[in-house]
C-alpha cells in the first residue's frame, strides 16, 4: 500500500509539473503570437519578437511550439484572434496592481479577473487610476550561481553593459530605464560573458510599500490566484 502511495505521489507531482509547464508554454505562445502580429514574423527586424523567442528558448519551449506561435501571429495558421490587455487594480492595504494578459475573449477574461479580485477584497480601477504609480522599464534576470564573474566584479560588468540599476535577491534583476534599450543591454551582457535567464518589459513601482501579517497573506493568495489564470501574462505590484 505504501508503495502504491509513493507512486501516486510521484505521479501527481509529475502531472502537476507537466500542467505548470503546459500553462507556461501557453502563455509564452500567446506573447510570441502578439509580437509577430504587431511587428512581423522576422525576429531580426522585430526586437519584441526576438525578445519573446529568447525568453521561450531560455525556458526550454520546444522549437515547433515557437514556430507555431509565430505562424499564428502572422496569420499563416488559423486560431482565435488574440488581444493584449492591461488591467489596473487596487488590492488590500494600499496595494496596487497592473495585470497584463492576452485573451481571445476580453469580456470573459475581465469578468473572471474581477471575480478573483473581489474574493480578496480587491477591485479594478479606472485607466490611469493605478498606472501613475509605476513606470515602464525593462528587466533582465541573471542567476549569479551560473556566472564566471562574482559579486562586485559581476556588478561592474552589468553596469558597463548598460544597467541603470541592479536589484539583488536569489536572482539579480538588471533594470533598464529605457525599454527601447532592453535588447541592446541584453546583447551587451551576453557579449561580456553573462548568462541571461530571462528578459521582459515590465512596470516598476515609483513608491513601493511593504505588507505584513494578514494583509501579506491575503495579497499573496490574490497574486497566486491571478497567476494561475491562463490569460494573465504578468502581474506587477507596488509591494516589495
Amino acid at each position: 500500500m505504501s508503495g502504491h502511495s509513493k507512486w501516486s505521489n510521484i505521479k501527481n507531482q509529475k502531472e502537476t509539473a507537466d500542467k505548470k509547464r503546459g500553462k507556461m508554454f501557453g502563455k509564452l505562445s500567446r506573447a510570441i503570437s502578439i509580437a509577430a502580429r504587431e511587428g512581423g514574423n522576422d525576429p531580426n527586424a522585430n526586437a519584441k519578437l526576438r525578445m519573446e523567442i529568447d525568453r521561450a528558448r531560455t525556458l526550454n519551449m520546444p522549437k515547433e511550439n515557437i514556430e507555431r506561435a509565430i505562424a499564428r501571429g502572422s496569420g499563416t495558421l488559423e486560431g482565435g484572434a488574440l488581444e493584449p490587455f492591461l488591467l489596473e487594480a487596487v488590492g488590500p492595504a494600499g496595494s496596487l496592481l497592473l495585470i497584463e494578459g492576452i485573451t481571445d475573449n476580453k469580456n470573459r477574461t475581465v469578468s473572471e479577473i474581477k471575480h478573483l479580485l473581489e474574493i480578496s477584497g480587491a477591485k479594478t480601477a479606472a485607466e490611469g487610476g493605478v498606472g501613475w504609480a509605476f513606470r515602464r522599464v525593462g528587466f533582465i534576470t541573471i542567476d549569479p550561481t551560473k556566472q564566471d564573474k562574482k559579486n562586485d566584479e559581476l556588478e561592474l560588468v552589468l553596469m558597463d553593459a548598460g544597467a541603470d540599476d541592479i536589484e539583488k535577491d536569489d536572482t539579480i534583476e538588471v533594470v533598464v530605464q529605457d525599454p527601447q534599450k532592453l535588447d541592446l543591454v541584453r546583447r551587451a551582457c551576453e557579449d561580456r560573458g553573462v548568462a541571461v535567464e530571462d528578459i521582459t518589459l515590465g512596470w516598476k513601482p515609483t513608491q513601493p510599500i511593504t505588507l505584513s501579517g494578514a494583509d501579506e497573506h491575503v495579497f499573496g493568495k490574490l497574486v497566486e490566484a491571478l497567476d494561475n489564470h491562463d490569460d494573465i501574462q504578468q502581474i506587477w505590484s507596488n509591494i516589495i
